[in-house]
């Protein structure tokens, strides 16, 4: 969803209902993202609030009112960051269903059972930081150069590491 330039204005100058405006349009994508990054959807609904608040307090300094959706994101990124380095060592899985729509009519619930599996098996092989790259650049739609600057890395790094991750991907899902 795009966040409306006019309401980040406003809230940034105080208005608290419009804050409620941008919350209402960006949040769905907010959390799609910290669930992809942790893979819990409890985490992910702990993290995507924390953003906010932390967004709240800090909105009257944002310079640019058009580059709202980037500057929340690398807050998102960064509270994912701290998320993934409290539990790396227990990594848990991800419920996939909360983020994958796959219809499961009674042929093919055997097939789709095991794509999910597949499918769950291979993110499992990531590393936080690939799974973060893939949950913005392919869940979210961000273009590389935008990934790039949610995550405060080199275009170039993550072109690499995208290009990379989805051949891993891709590997997994085919053996």
């Amino acid at each position: 969803m795009v966040v409306d330039v006019e309401v980040v204005r406003k809230a940034r100058l105080g208005d608290k209902d419009s804050f409620a405006l941008v919350y209402q349009q960006i949040a769905d994508d907010l959390y799609r993202v910290a669930l992809y990054s942790l893979g819990n959807s409890h985490d992910a609904q702990d993290v995507v609030s924390e953003t906010f608040i932390e967004a709240f307090k800090g909105l009257k300094n944002l310079r640019e009112d058009s580059s709202f959706k980037s500057w929340i994101m690398r807050i998102l990124s960064i509270r994912c960051k701290r998320k993934i380095g409290q539990y790396i060592t227990s990594r848990s899985e991800v419920d996939i269903d909360d983020f994958l729509d796959i219809s499961e009519d009674s042929e093919g619930l055997e097939e789709t059972s095991t794509r999910k599996i597949a499918l769950v098996r291979a993110l499992e092989t990531l590393t936080p930081q690939e799974r973060q790259i893939v949950a913005l650049a392919v869940v979210q739609g961000y273009t590389v150069r935008e990934t790039a600057e949610i995550l405060g890395a080199p275009q170039g790094t993550i072109s690499s590491k995208l290009h990379r991750t989805l051949k891993k991907l891709r590997a997994q899902l085919e053996s």
